[in-house]
């Protein structure tokens, strides 16, 4: 993380991310009594495993099959390329079927995968898919995926400790239980709101880092004008739905949103 106001901005966030999952551990040890070290180890444990099943569970569910360096050559040297230059290992690259032209990354720097929509390369000249490839790779870089994986661990320690403080605090019946239930979301929701405050900075710091990556980034822009009216004009499969936050295109403008409005994205890569 090279970007001064990313650094401030993870220190704000992290912090305040801290402090709830440091509420959440709190409220298991006072009400249950057990030991914080185990605490701790049991929320590692299943942000670990949180993380490997989502990312087996993500390619698997949109067919994901490596992208064949026989078919694909230039890709395969452009990611090798482009990796090196950025100091991380090759990730694993897949051809996925979303319905839509998009692309996402998961996992880390050493063992990283970035995975393409079908339609994205039928959709993109070759310097555009350059452009997005190394958006996915700039991610990998900068540790993205695990950061949202570490955001989306701690809303999970929150919610699980709203549901509990309600079910305890009522008679333990269906209605506490349906209760539990809504709070446990909105308070998860509440954690998420700060993950996707820096999610939407990552975007911007992303984009850049791939036009420095490139050498502009105007074939980035570009890329993301295509990819926005392919979406409006296509219909994404259900599995491709529940990976929007992953994708470099994701709508909205909003508290929820996961990505900045494409518009101010594009206007920024053209002054690179």
């Amino acid at each position: 993380m090279r970007n001064i106001g990313l650094k401030a901005r993870m220190a704000v966030v992290g912090s305040i991310l801290f402090a709830f999952y440091t509420l959440g551990i709190s409220f298991f040890y006072a009400v249950f009594g057990v030991p914080i070290p185990i605490l701790v180890g049991l929320s590692v444990v299943f942000v670990v495993f949180q993380y490997k099943l989502s990312k087996w569970f993500t390619l698997r569910s949109l067919k994901g099959q490596e992208l064949p360096e026989d078919k694909y050559p230039e890709i395969h040297r452009f990611v090798e390329q482009t990796s090196r230059d950025m100091g991380i290992d090759k990730p694993t690259l897949y051809l996925v079927e979303m319905g839509v032209p998009n692309a996402f990354a998961l996992g880390r720097r050493g063992n990283g995968t970035v995975a393409v929509s079908r339609e994205l390369i039928q959709l993109l000249e070759r310097d555009e898919l350059e452009g997005v490839v190394a958006h996915e790779l700039a991610h990998l870089q900068n540790r993205d995926s695990i950061v949202m994986q570490l955001g989306q661990g701690v809303a999970s320690v929150i919610g699980f400790a709203a549901y509990f403080a309600v079910i305890l605090s009522g008679d333990n019946d269906l209605v506490d239980i349906f209760i539990g239930m809504i709070v446990s979301n909105i308070a998860q929701m509440l954690v998420m709101v700060f993950v996707f405050a820096i999610s939407r900075h990552r975007e911007y710091v992303a984009d850049r880092d791939a036009a420095t990556a490139i050498g502009r980034g105007d074939p980035l822009a570009r890329a993301l004008e295509k990819i926005s009216a392919g979406a409006q004009r296509s219909q994404p499969t259900d599995a491709a739905k529940e990976v929007n936050a992953l994708c470099i295109f994701g709508g909205g403008a909003s508290l929820l949103s996961t990505h900045p409005p494409t518009e101010k994205r594009i206007e920024r890569l053209r002054s690179y």
